[in-house]
């Protein structure tokens, strides 16, 4: 679980992000959707540390985040999965290196050890067979399946996913929401997913929340959200012509 309690952050004189609290539980896919400026990529930051935030609590099972020393930090962080939006794959290693990257760096298993969990995660993605080939060599849904399994690698307790869906097409983008949300649950994990895409809203929008301007303007489920009062979340929700269809059907209903 992770707690989000006061959350502010500023650029100078510009407030971000307006006193944010939010509870993102285990085994759930927690979505942050909003326009473009509403403050969802800097808040991910502020929650993965890559940003300290001017005032309130983030806190991860316990552990609040601000009162954690350098090692702790660090131990804190090897608990930590991250899927990138485009999947940041190195272009010059085989996909079963870029899966061990993480592996290589901040465990301490063995060789052998490290193979069989570099050759589990990829057969758990469905790439067992692409252990020797390089990114520019597979498409780009199957890249995304390499950047979960890279992302999984070290078994996270948390799981952060920057617009997963971005640059694929929609049958690719139900196959890496199904994924995501299969891993979710079976290990447990608290997930974090930023995105703009109301498909994997409602395909795997377990805990949504919203945000506007740097505040928290609602807060719900998948099926929730289709029927919210407020005009900034229905614009939102509604904003192409089929989901503009899909509210008119609702409303007949």
């Amino acid at each position: 679980m992770i707690e989000v309690r006061g959350l502010k952050k500023s650029f100078g004189d510009t407030a971000v992000l307006k006193g944010i609290s939010a509870t993102f539980e285990e085994g759930k896919t927690n979505l942050i959707i909003g326009r473009s400026g509403s403050g969802k990529t800097v808040f991910l930051k502020c929650i993965l540390g890559l940003y300290d935030a001017d005032e309130g609590d983030i806190i991860f099972s316990g552990r609040k985040l601000g009162d954690l020393d350098k090692k702790q930090r660090k131990l804190l962080r090897q608990e930590l999965g991250m899927l990138f939006q485009g999947g940041a794959l190195f272009d010059s290693m085989t996909v079963a290196e870029n899966v061990r990257f993480p592996l290589d760096f901040f465990s301490d298993m063995a060789v052998s050890e490290r193979a069989d969990r570099v050759n589990f995660v990829l057969k758990r993605v469905q790439l067992e067979a692409a252990h020797n080939r390089y990114p520019a060599e597979i498409s780009g849904g199957m890249q995304k399946r390499v950047a979960i399994a890279r992302a999984i690698s070290m078994k996270p307790k948390y799981l952060f996913c920057d617009e997963p869906n971005s640059g694929l097409d929609p049958d690719t983008s139900i196959v890496i929401d199904n994924l995501i949300r299969e891993i979710t649950q079976e290990y447990n994990m608290t997930t974090v997913i930023n995105t703009h895409d109301m498909n994997s809203v409602l395909e795997i929008g377990d805990h949504v929340i919203f945000l506007k301007d740097g505040y928290k303007v609602w807060e719900g489920s998948k099926d929730e959200i289709l029927k919210a009062d407020q005009s900034d979340i229905s614009d939102y929700v509604f904003r192409s012509n089929l989901f503009k269809k899909l509210r008119v059907a609702l409303r007949a209903q």
